[in-house]
């Protein structure tokens, strides 16, 4: 009912329609005749017996009928009163234009909230606020105000849009129709307040007319929708392909102003849509660009990140060339057929042999100046041209004629050698769905929990399966220890010890141990609760290992480079958690800084194998709700078969109160730098 209500709805009511046709909230109006729509319209306005033409009605109440989507065009204000008129008639969707909700402060969230509360109340599910509506072309319903459906024609197609922002849900139309072609749905979801993009998208999984989902994102909301549209439109075939803001945190910020959301980590974001199935693009033209090198393929298990490119001209190869490797995707072979031109034979027959070799993932064509004013004849070759592996094209002259040809025959083309890499990168980095691991028991570890200084959560790590040398030291009679010895002051509340004093390193013996501990002591007094104390080691590598729960997508993993310089190279992978020890053992070979620890130019190679594990176990902490932060550093890895030494902890736990405020209770040194 859901799909029929918000997709294809044939009874609407615009709540609020105006008699001017001059204005914002006529338009919805305007754009359904316009573009053909054969249901009935209802517009209510109580000043008006007749609305532009159509018979009006002074309140919900009096519609005859039953109503499928109501489109609540009224101010602010009355929204409210809207919306439970909406849910005493049973409309079983309503979207909301107006904006001033979550977006604009707490009395807006507040008022939000009071509004979804009347709808769900009704069993109105609710689109927006801030919502351009929804357009579905086959159907010839334009049930939106933007203003790009002042189009005399939407053209029909396959992909469907769910966008946060209205304006560039009408940006997309007309890029789209720009190129000649079209969408199947497109639907604004505004402020999500009910509806998310995550739901929509899996409705439009099972949209007959829908082959692939193309999403522009603000933020995320509710990950868990994502991640079940993700595996349902895995099993379909269905690409879902996200462009999301926040890549910069200006961008994060505007975002959030935007959309009156909590900012997250783009970092985590990246590891979550990579984690459900989600190809994300970096460029808007990929999004429009992108479908076809998706439709009928999938992931690669293990991508060897190489293409083979075919170009009938040098100088457009090259950009392709260079920018792939910008983006550290190889040229396994260019085969350039500048003098052979852009015949059909030659250029066929060499992709051909490109898209057979078991070097690359991807082929790409390059056409030169033919594209612009011998169409048919500039990409005859590509379209002649069969192979197992996927087929790009980027047209260097502005060819319109032949993109055409090219997207009706089903091959992705480019304008720009840039959204032609960004394409190829993203398809590379396209993964299925990932299959979670099981946590295991955790009932021992949380028995520790919460974790008030460090030894509680080295106690923690501990129980979670990573070896732990520290020793709880009694100054008055100090435990037999291996020296030299790494000395630290337990406190809950110092947070930066190493600034604060409470580290020392390198200690030679018993008497310079109890010396340490009484300076420390004199220093920081009642700071201190305790001490401990561990042998000095030296390993191949230092690593920094993380865990957060990420305010937007849920518990992350996080490997880097560890040490001091941690936090200035910010070399870190991150997954979503929890991890298995393989996707661990990716994770190490994607940091730079791990190399010395993989063997680089004949070094002592790492225990690796204990370092996945070690990442594995931290992640488990994703089946504690409590754990909202973890962090060892450094994670000392030792040579091959003698594992990883934990040097410092930390651990943060809590929960929010009623109010919103978190609880919390940190154990460690620093605070995670990672994401």
């Amino acid at each position: 009912m859901l799909h029929q209500a918000l997709l294809n709805p044939r009874r609407i009511a615009l709540i609020g329609a105006s008699t001017d046709a001059a204005r914002l909230t006529a338009r919805a109006q305007l754009y359904l005749r316009r573009h053909g729509f054969a249901g009935e319209l209802f517009p209510v306005n109580p000043r008006a017996a007749d609305v532009l033409g159509e018979r009006a009605y002074p309140s919900l109440r009096d519609v005859p009928g039953d109503i499928d989507f109501a489109y609540v065009l009224v101010n602010t204000a009355a929204v409210e009163a809207a919306i439970e008129a909406c849910a005493e008639r049973r409309v079983p969707v309503a979207c909301v234009l107006a904006d001033g909700f979550a977006e604009a402060g707490q009395e807006g969230l507040a008022l939000q909230r009071r509004v979804l509360a009347a709808a769900h109340g009704g069993g109105v599910r609710l689109l927006g606020p801030n919502s351009m509506g929804i357009v579905n072309v086959p159907a010839a319903t334009a049930c939106s105000v933007n203003a790009a459906l002042e189009a005399e024609r939407l053209i029909p197609g396959r992909w469907s849009l769910v966008s946060h922002s209205g304006s560039v849900m009408g940006t997309l139309l007309s890029r789209a129709a720009a190129r000649g072609f079209g969408f199947a749905k497109m639907i604004g979801t505004g402020n999500e307040a009910d509806l998310t993009a995550g739901e929509i998208a899996s409705l439009l999984v099972d949209d007959p007319e829908t082959d692939a989902i193309l999403l522009f994102l603000e933020t995320i909301r509710r990950p868990e929708l994502y991640e079940e549209a993700a595996r349902r439109a895995h099993a379909a075939g269905k690409p879902i392909i996200a462009y999301k803001l926040g890549r910069s945190e200006a961008g994060a910020a505007l975002a959030t102003t935007h959309t009156g959301a909590i900012a997250g980590s783009d970092a985590a974001t990246d590891a979550f849509l990579r984690a459900c199935g989600i190809a994300r693009v970096d460029m808007l033209e990929t999004l429009l660009e992108l479908p076809p090198l998706l439709l009928g393929a999938r992931p690669a298990a293990v991508p060897k990140r190489a293409v083979r490119v075919v170009t009938t001209t040098g100088g457009g190869g090259a950009m392709v060339v260079d920018r792939l490797g910008t983006l550290g995707i190889a040229t396994a072979r260019m085969t350039d057929t500048t003098l052979a031109g852009a015949r059909k034979d030659s250029v066929a027959a060499a992709l051909n042999e490109a898209r057979a070799a078991g070097d690359c993932d991807v082929a790409v064509a390059v056409i030169g100046s033919s594209a612009q004013f011998r169409p048919q004849d500039a990409v005859a070759g590509v379209l002649a041209s069969q192979g197992p592996r996927p087929l790009a094209a980027f047209l260097l002259p502005q060819a319109d004629a032949s993109l055409q040809l090219l997207a009706e025959a089903g091959v992705a083309a480019f304008r720009t050698p840039e959204a032609c890499a960004d394409a190829v990168r993203s398809f590379l980095d396209w993964r299925a769905p990932r299959a979670l691991p099981e946590p295991g028991d955790m009932s021992a570890v949380q028995a520790l929990l919460p974790a008030p200084d460090e030894p509680r959560a080295r106690a923690v790590f501990a129980a979670l399966g990573l070896a732990d040398a520290a020793v709880a030291v009694d100054p008055a009679a100090p435990p037999t220890l291996r020296y030299p010895v790494a000395l630290k002051a337990v406190s809950a509340e110092i947070a930066h010890k190493t600034e604060a004093g409470a580290v020392v390193l390198n200690v030679p013996d018993e008497t310079a141990l109890r010396a340490a501990c009484a300076e420390m002591r004199a220093r920081l007094g009642s700071r201190i609760s305790g001490f401990i104390a561990q042998p000095m080691v030296r390993g191949v590598a230092e690593a920094i290992l993380g865990y957060r729960r990420d305010p937007l997508v849920g518990p992350v993993i996080a490997l880097g480079a560890g040490g001091v310089l941690a936090e200035v190279y910010r070399d870190v992978v991150l997954r979503m958690a929890p991890v298995s020890a393989a996707e661990a053992m990716e994770m190490i070979a994607e940091v730079k800084g791990l190399a010395p620890a993989r063997g680089y130019r004949n070094l002592p190679k790492g225990d690796l194998a204990a370092l996945a594990q070690a990442v594995a176990d931290l992640s488990r902490l994703a089946a504690l709700p409590d754990v909202r932060e973890a962090e060892v550093n450094p994670l000392i890895v030792l040579q091959e078969g003698q594992g990883v030494v934990m040097a410092d902890a930390l651990l943060s736990t809590g929960r929010e109160d009623a109010s919103g405020t978190a609880a919390c209770h940190t154990s460690g040194h620093e605070e995670w730098p990672l994401v």
